[in-house]
């Protein structure tokens, strides 16, 4: 039997959805999921049409987190010394002095990040699987807890530059908002209808220390064998499918497994159910998924294929 769980992620996430919700309408699955990758150390890819609140999204939660902060406008000029840092001689002490980038910072908001080369890109590798950026030799580590979220725009092409599937696989979920429902968008036009914005008056409501308390807390969430091989099943099934050329690795399916426990954790559980794998497989895997050239000229998304082998493979009994 394994033992209660504190009671203490509860309060702390609802705090932080009720802090972004006072700028973002009726998107709760959008958020709900966003803390899920923050509680389990992942980065996150928000991809929508412009205009939707991307980057007001991003912006919300790390205001929310008394977090140190840096935002980043991908464009083309944007180098990989300006992501990562530099090196350059100190001309008093003659010594050589590291100049930190962008990244150096807690949260991390890459905005518009298809917009930088491939080259540009590339420097968030290192940075995005190990916490840890190399310049010159030398490794510098990035402070605890540490957490890139990038936005994108999947419909506009000119002048930008496709993820490369490594990088892709690096994010652990991929949120999509939409646009609201006209209710909603009211809410918002009242909202911004003052002299003050709502994002104007947001202020932390959970420090560096509570995050990390949480995120050490993910893994006292019990993942029975049948829950384990839940995930490795539907994983290894995309691996073998006729409309996908690629499917999702082994870091898609331990990403699977984590978010599941984080859903688990967020509903005061301390074990895992196959709803909450379900539930997180989408978000988690369908970005990890490159589809064959027939499919995509079939007009068949990544999104419809594991919705259908989801519905393939055995729930299991009982408690995963």
């Amino acid at each position: 039997m394994q033992p209660q769980m504190p009671a203490q992620p509860r309060p702390m996430v609802y705090a932080l959805q009720q802090n972004i919700r006072r700028v973002i309408v009726g998107k709760d699955d959008a958020i709900e999921l966003l803390l899920i990758a923050l509680i389990c150390r992942g980065h996150v890819l928000i991809e929508d049409v412009p205009g939707v609140g991307k980057t007001t999204m991003a912006a919300a939660l790390a205001r929310s987190l008394q977090c140190s902060f840096k935002r980043i406008q991908f464009t083309p000029d944007v180098t990989p010394s300006d992501v990562t840092g530099f090196t350059m001689v100190n001309m008093q002490t003659s010594e050589m002095e590291f100049k930190p980038g962008a990244v150096m910072s807690q949260i991390v908001l890459a905005d518009e990040i298809n917009r930088t080369s491939p080259k540009t890109q590339s420097a968030l590798l290192e940075v995005m699987e190990e916490g840890q950026v190399t310049v010159d030799g030398v490794t510098h580590t990035l402070p605890r807890p540490f957490m890139v979220m990038a936005t994108q725009n999947p419909v506009d092409f000119v002048g930008t530059y496709p993820l490369p599937e490594a990088q892709m696989d690096r994010f652990f979920l991929r949120i999509a908002i939409g646009y609201p429902t006209v209710e909603e968008e009211m809410d918002v036009l009242e909202r911004y209808s003052g002299q003050i914005t709502p994002m104007q008056t947001l202020s932390p409501v959970c420090g560096a220390e509570e995050i990390i308390a949480m995120q050490e807390q993910l893994g006292t969430v019990y993942a029975s064998r049948d829950a384990r091989n839940y995930v490795a099943t539907l994983v290894s099934i995309t691996r073998s499918h006729p409309a996908l050329q690629l499917g999702a690795s082994p870091r898609g399916s331990i990403a699977l497994l984590k978010a599941a426990q984080a859903c688990a954790l967020l509903s005061s559980r301390d074990y895992v159910l196959p709803d909450d794998i379900r539930r997180m497989a989408l978000p988690v895997l369908s970005h990890r998924l490159i589809l064959t050239p027939e499919a995509r000229m079939k007009g068949i998304s990544a999104q419809q294929v594991l919705a259908q082998l989801i519905e393939t493979v055995p729930i299991p009994a009982g408690r995963a």
